[in-house]
């Protein structure tokens, strides 16, 4: 078995006190150590909000780390010095590309040392702006462009999103094509999102088509939407079992600006900015669903019942 087969790279919560401990002294041993940055510069506050990896050996040891921030950075990139060369940093990249891909990110950018930029450049980020000094450190930001997987050529049936009324009008259409599975990301439900008579209709419809109808919606805030007394707020309440709504708690989660919507015939609607009625969408495109499907599966896992709109988690 070579190093490379050895290691294992893992999402890490900042907020759990083994992850952050494992973290920790990782960074601390090669940024404030070795390369002699100073501690107090080592530690910030997007610690808490970033997504986080951790790379152990085949004996479960912490061996290199990376993070994700909601500026959409990567960074705090470190291994171990008896593990450097046997790919490590690699495999430490391309878990937080993936993530980042993941999450719709249209690019990621990063803060190279001069001396890894070649290491970057073989990933195939590619340098912009000039080198500038980090704790005594000569660096250049890298930005790497994230195209999503090639959709299937045959059949997309590509939607137009460019504007309030055809946001509404593709946001109908996939319902409309909806079975009986919905998976909906919205942080807030103002009061143009799925509030129409049209499209109230239609998640009824969806909600009530039989054994296994089931609409599933992650949601920021849902106090403000009770507060604000959005139409779908009733249905949600007449049909909890069936129209289930959980809130994000992670802060990294929580700083997620997009909204998307997924149905079970493979088609989609992306919102980079949910505040804007721009983004993409399809009828059916796989491949362009299948990150965003995963996005949600990861996030509703880790979310909370929305007790405030369902007092009764059934």
């Amino acid at each position: 078995m070579t190093a490379s087969q050895q290691i294992r790279v893992d999402t890490a919560q900042w907020s759990q006190n083994s992850d952050r401990e494992a973290l920790r002294a990782l960074r601390l041993e090669v940024f404030v150590r070795e390369q002699n940055v100073p501690e107090s510069l080592e530690w910030d506050d997007l610690d808490a909000t970033s997504l986080h990896v951790l790379a152990r050996n085949q004996a479960g040891e912490p061996i290199g780390c990376g993070r994700l921030t909601p500026k959409y950075k990567i960074g705090r990139m470190a291994v171990q010095r008896d593990w450097r060369g046997h790919g490590v940093g690699a495999a430490l990249l391309h878990k937080l590309i993936d993530q980042a891909r993941s999450l719709g990110w249209p690019e990621v950018s990063l803060d190279a040392q001069v001396q890894a930029m070649g290491f970057y450049a073989r990933e195939g980020f590619v340098a912009i702006g000039e080198v500038f000094d980090d704790a005594g450190i000569p660096h250049r930001t890298m930005q790497l462009t994230l195209t999503p997987p090639m959709p299937q050529p045959d059949d997309i049936q590509a939607l137009r999103v460019g504007g309030r009324d055809e946001l509404l009008g593709s946001r109908l259409r996939l319902l409309t094509q909806t079975r009986q599975r919905l998976m909906i990301y919205q942080p807030q439900l103002s009061s143009d999102v799925l509030a129409s008579a049209d499209e109230l209709a239609e998640l009824r419809r969806i909600a009530i088509s039989g054994r296994g109808a089931l609409i599933r919606i992650l949601l920021h805030d849902p106090a403000a939407a009770l507060r604000e007394n959005h139409r779908l707020i009733a249905l949600i309440q007449r049909l909890p079992s069936l129209l289930q709504v959980r809130t994000p708690i992670e802060a990294l989660d929580l700083a997620y600006p997009s909204a998307y919507l997924l149905n079970d015939s493979d088609g989609y609607l992306f919102q980079p900015d949910a505040d804007r009625p721009q983004g993409r969408a399809a009828c059916r495109d796989r491949a362009s669903q299948a990150p965003l499907r995963l996005h949600f599966d990861t996030i509703w896992d880790r979310a909370e019942h929305a007790t405030i709109l369902q007092p009764l988690a059934i």
